[in-house]
């Protein structure tokens, strides 16, 4: 498969509408017949990953290096992918996160190459190089933890926010939207479980 001729992310002159406040957009998520099928060699399953997750990973792009580079950090990102393909297991985490993962690296090393220091001064010394890359890390992280929460049904998505953005215990949330408390336990463990196989394929990623 020719990796050049995978299409351009959707919206690439502006940030993708999922990330625009108070927009919500229907997204395509990856089940574990993808993740396998990946890991395996299949190439389609390299077009199913990239039209699942291309926005994801070119907003994060563009939010990091600029709309200039964006467009070519994100092929480099599948590129990486693709050929290092074999590395990503499974039953290390989600292939969403691996796939941020390597654009975290992608990111920083297109930075570097360029001699940019992100929301910092020409003068920066090294320490704040690596806190700028540090930021970049953390950026990923926020947007990472986004999809996650973008994939859950409303109800466990709901559950989850309100758990921790708005710091309700479960028996408060279960008052707040008429949902069993037992059902509002499961919801945010599931929720919580989905975060963490992120996070997890996030951090085990390397170009």
């Amino acid at each position: 498969m020719n990796l050049a001729t995978l299409p351009a992310p959707r919206s690439a002159a502006a940030p993708p509408a999922r990330y625009a406040p108070s927009v919500a957009v229907e997204e395509q998520t990856l089940d574990d017949r993808v993740a396998v099928a990946f890991a395996a060699g299949d190439e389609a399953a390299l077009k199913e990953l990239y039209d699942a997750t291309s926005s994801l990973v070119y907003s994060f792009c563009r939010r990091s290096v600029g709309p200039d580079g964006a467009a070519d950090v994100t092929q480099e990102v599948y590129v990486a992918a693709w050929r290092s393909r074999e590395r990503y297991r499974p039953e290390s985490g989600t292939l969403t996160g691996w796939v941020m993962g390597i654009a975290k690296y992608k990111v920083i090393d297109a930075l570097r190459a360029s001699g940019r220091r992100p929301q910092l001064d020409d003068g920066a010394g090294p320490e704040d190089r690596g806190e700028a890359e540090a930021g970049i890390e953390a950026m990923s992280q926020r947007m990472l933890i986004a999809e996650a929460l973008s994939e859950l049904p409303d109800r466990a998505r709901q559950a989850v926010e309100l758990a921790f953005w708005s710091d309700l215990t479960h028996n408060e949330i279960s008052d707040r939207t008429g949902v069993p408390l037992g059902t509002v336990k499961s919801d945010i463990r599931r929720g919580l479980d989905r975060m963490r196989r992120h996070l997890e394929s996030f951090d085990v990623s390397a170009a």
